[in-house]
């Protein structure tokens, strides 16, 4: 049994049950977990992450990663905000940071757009377009119609309202 604050919301639920295509890299990298990562993990992970032992993961909910172990996690970082008010957020394997969604509704419709959590936050492949996701657009009308915009502006609002996300994270590193 899943416990409720570790079971995915609805509309995560549903993008996620989406297969992710890689098509040998002209796709999205993202493999989605069936839950988020337990409070142990999250916080082992954390700690390997950081270098810092002092550290819990209880600010972090981590739903997927990429192929190199990159994390996609929401960042709670609004107080008294429920999860799907917080930020999606990409932690990298190799220390790539970057924050690409600013809520639920957002990355709802930056999967649409053809963008996963890496994707969004790392510009490592110059000549990777992304493709629109007629699933993906079923489920972010279904749950965030009022919230419709491209991907790319989704990025961009999520990188102007955390600027200092990159300097947050390297603070806590050890």
């Amino acid at each position: 049994m899943i416990p409720a604050d570790r079971q995915f919301p609805a509309a995560l639920a549903a993008a996620l049950a989406t297969p992710f295509d890689y098509n040998n890299g002209d796709g999205i990298d993202f493999e989605p977990f069936p839950a988020f990562l337990s409070a142990e993990d999250t916080t082992d992970w954390l700690r390997a992450w950081t270098g810092n032992a002092e550290l819990s993961g209880d600010s972090f909910r981590v739903f997927g990663q990429d192929g190199t172990g990159g994390y996609a996690t929401f960042w709670l970082v609004r107080p008294s905000c429920p999860l799907v008010d917080q930020p999606v957020v990409f932690l990298g394997s190799e220390g790539e940071t970057g924050v690409v969604a600013r809520d639920m509704g957002a990355f709802l419709w930056l999967l649409a757009g053809g963008f996963g959590p890496r994707e969004a936050a790392t510009s490592y492949e110059p000549h990777w377009t992304p493709s629109l996701n007629h699933e993906l657009v079923a489920v972010a009308e279904r749950f965030a119609a009022d919230r419709q915009q491209p991907a790319a502006t989704v990025i961009e609002q999520a990188t102007r309202e955390f600027p200092d996300f990159d300097d947050t994270i390297m603070e806590l590193c050890r």
